[in-house]
């Protein structure tokens, strides 16, 4: 008898699966999906969207058109509050976003006009472990260094993971970091880095290194005094982790919500209230396309990095964020530098 419940019980999944694909083919067929990019049409980001677009059809049922369409501003806050409060809802609008969007009405940022659990997460392309960097001409070469002498970086502007980033470590870790702001972009900050205006920056970037300085990377130009993570980097082993330094819990907890973005880099979400075999199929295609080896030869002729994770991986890292406590969240404003939602 519970043989038989189960057989019957398999059919059914079997039969409820395949008219789900079969309805989410019909739908499709013809369609013209429209692809929403955060970012602007340069840059590695960019390159991510278009890699993407190039082989995603080829794996979601019905075989439809895609469109890259860049919605850039507000430091990609334009492009989600777009997604959330006025994309179509019925699976022909997908996104692509900035990693720390999803966490910005966590704290309180109110032109942040979604609650970043009602997306439909597809999945995240890659990781972006944070670090800071020093020429190899800086005197800054180890974590001491930066807490005994002063280290000069550079940012895009107050807001940036390059500005928050080294206010937090100032302001918690007693290091001594000037931020020297302005710069049009970080591949700018780069090019200063090697004329001698600043020594480093800190940020997400080792994507970045290999996609437009592959010969830092190779002739070792810089050094890692502190990986802003709670691991090490396989490739620099030497260098710490900002985790493994902290032992306060209270402290722990509040670094791992900033960290939690890292986890996400490169995510793709759909609009909230899409039918549910739709965001099925978009999730199988998302899976699909990362296991697909031409474009992971597509992904690696532009030197793009791929560490994907699923949809429900992406939404449970934000869920566990949006459940981190008050007083936490209050705590991780204050060291980021924002002043407290109103």
């Amino acid at each position: 008898m519970r043989a038989g419940l189960l057989l019957l019980a398999g059919a059914l999944l079997a039969a409820g699966t395949a008219a789900s694909a079969q309805t989410a083919e019909l739908f499709y067929r013809g369609k013209t999906i429209r692809f929403i990019s955060s970012a602007g049409v340069a840059g590695g980001f960019e390159g991510y969207a278009r890699s993407f677009a190039a082989h995603f059809p080829d794996h979601l049922a019905g075989h439809p058109s895609i469109v890259v369409e860049s919605m850039p501003g507000a430091g990609g806050l334009r492009a989600a509050n777009h997604l959330f409060n006025q994309a179509a809802r019925d699976g022909t609008v997908i996104g692509i976003i900035h990693s720390p969007l999803p966490f910005q009405p966590i704290y309180g940022n109110k032109a942040a006009r979604y609650d970043a659990r009602d997306f439909n997460w597809l999945g995240s392309i890659d990781t972006s472990t944070s670090m800071c960097i020093a020429w190899q001409d800086s005197q800054v070469k180890g974590w001491d260094d930066l807490q005994n002498r002063e280290f000069i970086v550079g940012s895009v502007g107050s807001g940036s993971g390059m500005d928050v980033l080294p206010t937090m470590l100032n302001r918690l870790f007693h290091t001594h970091m000037r931020i020297v702001s302005g710069y049009g972009d970080g591949v700018a900050i780069l090019m200063a880095m090697e004329r001698g205006e600043v020594e480093g920056r800190c940020g997400g970037m080792l994507t970045v290194l290999k996609a437009t300085r592959p010969d830092w990377i190779a002739e070792r130009k810089f050094t890692i005094p502190i990986v802003l993570s709670d691991h090490r980097l396989k490739d620099y082993p030497d260098s710490p982790s900002l985790l493994e330094l902290v032992s306060d819990s209270r402290l722990r907890l509040m670094l791992q919500l900033i960290f939690a973005q890292q986890k996400i880099d490169r995510p793709l979400l759909a609009p909230p209230g899409l039918p549910p075999e739709r965001v099925a199929a978009l999730r199988a295609a998302f899976d699909a396309t990362m296991a697909d080896p031409d474009f992971v030869r597509d992904a690696k002729s532009r030197n793009l990095t791929l560490d994907p994770i699923t949809g429900a991986e992406v939404a449970e890292i934000i869920r566990q964020a949006y459940d981190t406590p008050p007083e936490i969240v209050a705590m991780a404003r204050e060291a980021l530098g924002n002043q407290p939602a109103e």
